[in-house]
């Protein structure tokens, strides 16, 4: 069985305190599970020519992507995520 490792995204702005927060909560739940976590600021994603995530996410920032697909914004939704990235039992 391939087994992939879960991909988590934090979207994050300079200066932002619940991005803090919720960098926090995810070193929390994540680092137990050895789920890597990158943080990624829109602003300067949008000067390096990704104008995208900050068109689209940088309203409700903070945003956890899991796997590229929106899990939870401006806080860590902590029981949904713990409950996707345990394994499935069979």
């Amino acid at each position: 069985m391939d087994v992939t490792t879960p991909r988590i995204e934090l979207l994050v702005r300079a200066g932002c305190a619940a991005c803090g927060r919720a960098r926090a909560d995810l070193d929390r739940i994540c680092g137990p599970l050895n789920v890597p976590v990158t943080e990624v600021d829109v602003d300067a994603a949008a000067e390096a020519g990704r104008g995208d995530l900050r068109a689209e996410f940088g309203d409700r920032l903070p945003v956890v992507l899991l796997d590229g697909e929106e899990h939870s914004y401006w806080e860590v939704d902590a029981p949904r995520l713990l409950a996707d990235l345990s394994p499935a039992d069979g």
